[in-house]
């Protein structure tokens, strides 16, 4: 059961990392480079998972993709498959939780960025998403590689969002917190005691890995 839990936090951690990486940092450029109306409202939802209880995060995500949820109704009739108990399920939902981290990393990063490289680039004819991915991405990369971390942490260490989307169905939906969750009001103090550990030695080693890049950057 412990590395059956082990195994299925990383595949679920991994998918969630790969999205937060990915759209975190789009995100984040959107709100450190764009300036639109309604701007920082957009901040301010991407932010809400940060500050609402992980369970009315999950609860969100059933009503929009439940089975009879706003969008998870045309994709069940459409597929014949929904979201909720499935490990799928609880890698969106770790993503969820794990992306205000992502976002306010990003949008820092960039925002640190020295606009006179940008304009530089852009002196020698290179287009925007070039000047992007060859000066903007590289300067702020380890701000953005710190959020991923820590996006990274956040997510191994999901319960409740989960919980409410995926259930707690051993070897499918089951990760390590709820593992824990279950050793713990079964009696099986000691398995407890081992995902605990195990978690814990994990998010220490994250933790010190965010210091350094931190350090890193500053010194960069």
């Amino acid at each position: 059961m412990i590395w059956a839990a082990f195994r299925l936090s990383l595949l679920v951690v991994s998918v969630a990392t790969v999205i937060i990486a990915v759209a975190g940092t789009a995100l984040g450029f959107l709100l450190a480079k764009r300036d639109f109306r309604g701007r920082e409202l957009l901040d301010s939802l991407l932010t809400l998972p940060m500050v609402l209880p992980p369970t009315v995060t999950g609860y969100y995500l059933i009503l929009l993709l439940g089975r009879r949820g706003l969008l998870g109704r045309y994709l069940y009739a459409l597929t014949g498959w929904t979201m909720t108990f499935t490990w799928e399920g609880a890698a969106l939902a770790a993503s969820v939780v794990a992306m205000p981290l992502m976002v306010k990393s990003a949008r820092a990063a960039i925002e640190s960025v020295d606009a006179r490289y940008e304009m530089v680039s852009r002196t020698f004819g290179k287009g925007e998403w070039e000047t992007f991915f060859r000066v903007t991405l590289p300067l702020a990369s380890h701000g953005i590689l710190a959020g991923v971390v820590l996006s990274f942490a956040r997510a191994l260490g999901e319960f409740g969002a989960t919980l409410m989307v995926a259930g707690n169905i051993p070897g499918r939906t089951q990760t390590m917190p709820l593992a824990i969750y279950e050793a713990v009001i079964s009696g099986a103090d000691r398995q407890a005691m081992y995902l605990a550990l195990i978690l814990t030695a994990t998010s220490v080693a994250v933790v010190y890995l965010t210091n350094v890049l931190t350090r890193a950057r500053k010194t960069a």
